[in-house]
């Protein structure tokens, strides 16, 4: 981290987790902090699902729940932004204290519970950007008291497939009761059979992505690798937050309810990645997420076999040139080992993490 990150790292840390998150939000709608200027590689372009991506790197969906920042987050350097978690209805979600830091693990606990302004409130700011540019995701929710949460996903797919780059469907949050029940495999095949015809009779067609949990157990994930296949969604994000607790330094903190994010994340979200890469083929998209800090873990989920990483909760803790400095990083290397692109990479390590076990 460079003096300035360190020092606004330690004035954000004097405030609680969810003030100090407003705040970045606030500054980036001022046009700060100033990005590091943006590395420019063919080499690190992807393309995939017809999409052109700059770089393999993208701001996960927690972050910017409203919609309120997506080009600030480009201009940081990253390749796209997810925006949301959002619901048809306006939510304030779980009561607070509700984020917790775990500094000495570089992690964070959250039960947020979908807390956002709504579908009417996102639609508007993203309707203004239109024409910009750049690829911007939009992840949607269902409401924790809906009657009808399928329903709310197709209202979502209607609402933003003619805004969105790409649509995420959310089933994986720990923090809505009963949601993650969603994938198992004949919930999950009603689910995505509405969510593909509404996208069929939509302004537009987005490819669609599949955001799965990590606390998934080998049955789960081949139940829902058939479905996704089938049902010819377009990828698969892995993974959310976990609910299970690997040994962490910070003991009082670990005891906090939500899901786990950041780096003790790493290990089981990538041994997931690779086990789906293994289940779904070379050929269907994959985002891989959880305990990306540097170039070298963004590096290593592509070669557990990701097509595109996306981070959040390392940015917390190593500033907001994190995502400058990982894809400078990645350009470096491509340099070094002579790769003429990113695809090169991926899958070189697949055996490796896909043979370990989900303890």
């Amino acid at each position: 981290m460079s003096v300035l990150d360190r020092i606004g790292q330690k004035l954000l840390f004097t405030f609680d987790p969810e003030t100090a998150h407003g705040l970045s939000i606030a500054a980036l709608r001022c046009g700060l902090p100033v990005g590091a200027r943006t590395v420019r590689d063919t080499r690190l372009q992807v393309s995939l699902c017809g999409l052109d991506f700059p770089n393999p790197l993208g701001m996960a969906a927690g972050y910017d729940k409203n919609a309120e920042v997506p080009d600030a987050l480009l201009g940081l350097g990253f390749g796209f932004a997810e925006v949301g978690t959002v619901t048809p209805l306006p939510q304030a979600g779980n009561p607070k204290p509700r984020i917790f830091r775990l500094t000495s693990d570089e992690a964070v606990i959250n039960r947020l519970g979908f807390n956002n302004e709504g579908h009417a409130a996102a639609e508007k700011r993203l309707a203004a950007r239109k024409g910009r540019g750049g690829i911007v995701g939009v992840n949607i929710g269902a409401n924790k008291d809906s009657t009808d949460r399928v329903g709310d996903y197709e209202r979502g797919v209607a609402r933003f497939a003619a805004y969105a780059s790409y649509l995420t469907v959310n089933i994986s949050s720990p923090n809505t009761p009963g949601l993650r029940t969603m994938q198992a495999r004949e919930q999950l095949g009603e689910l995505l059979s509405r969510v593909m015809a509404a996208r069929a009779t939509a302004i537009a067609r987005p490819p669609v992505f599949l955001k799965i949990a990590p606390d998934l157990v080998e049955a789960e994930l081949e139940d829902i690798a058939a479905e996704v296949i089938e049902k010819r969604i377009d990828g698969i994000i892995v993974s959310n937050t976990t609910i299970s607790r690997p040994a962490l330094r910070n003991g009082n903190a670990a005891r906090e309810t939500g899901g786990l994010s950041g780096t003790p994340l790493f290990e089981r979200s990538t041994i997931v990645l690779a086990k789906m890469r293994r289940l779904v083929g070379p050929d269907m998209a994959i985002i891989g997420v959880g305990g990306v800090n540097s170039a070298e873990t963004a590096l290593e989920k592509i070669r557990a076999g990701a097509d595109l990483v996306q981070l959040y909760t390392g940015m917390i803790y190593a500033g907001p040139a994190l995502p400058g400095r990982i894809v400078a990083g990645m350009a470096r290397f491509a340099e070094t080992e002579k790769l003429r692109s990113m695809r090169e990479l991926r899958d070189s390590h697949l055996d490796r993490w896909a043979s370990k076990p989900l303890s």
